[in-house]
């Protein structure tokens, strides 16, 4: 079923879904027009997790639908279509940051200075100032961590995604780790005024 809410067709059940995706892969636009409203938001949601600011997260959005638009008749309907988007959007985001940071990727930044041994201070952040936070980890640190943390990729795919060692992939996200650790403090106690 699809339920026309807010100017905004919001697909309701699975049925639904996979006839608009079998829509698509005969390029139907205004079946394409409905995934894509659809789906925006938790493409750009996705894409702001791995860009810096949101018009280069536009761009992985942009990009992204291209090749879910392209590649649509390669869905397998057996499984998630969420998953398999997510995957596209994802592996688009690391092509662009690829891309934009070529030389910088491997590059080794000085750790942080600690204010002080603040803890709990996640309990009190909220998603957008973690994700703030991440954003400030140098770029192969911030990539690693995401693909592991959050994707849930094993350091082996993360190696043959960014063109690493998995034995690098370890390193970076203990670096990652230890970078958050210093800076949600310092992040926490520059928001609220403590240092």
């Amino acid at each position: 079923m699809i339920v026309f809410e807010k100017s905004v067709y919001i697909v309701k059940d699975r049925d639904a879904l996979l006839d608009i995706i079998r829509k698509c892969s005969h390029k139907d636009s205004k079946s394409e027009e409905l995934l894509y409203k659809q789906f925006f938001g938790y493409a750009l949601s996705i894409a702001m997790a791995y860009c810096i600011n949101r018009e280069d997260a536009m761009e992985v959005v942009h990009d992204g639908f291209i090749k879910i638009f392209s590649n649509i008749s390669q869905y397998d309907s057996s499984k998630s279509f969420r998953g398999w988007f997510r995957t596209i959007i994802v592996n688009t985001a690391i092509d662009q940051v690829r891309r934009e940071t070529k030389e910088e990727f491997f590059k080794i930044t000085d750790s942080l200075q600690v204010c002080d041994d603040k803890t709990n201070v996640i309990s009190d952040l909220t998603a957008d100032e973690m994700i703030k936070v991440i954003h400030l980890l140098p770029m192969n640190e911030r990539m690693v961590f995401l693909l592991y943390e959050t994707e849930g990729f094993n350091h082996e795919e993360i190696a043959d995604r960014l063109n690493v060692t998995a034995s690098s992939s370890r390193v970076y996200l203990a670096r990652a780790k230890k970078r958050l650790r210093e800076m949600f403090p310092i992040y926490f106690d520059i928001k609220h005024g403590y240092c």
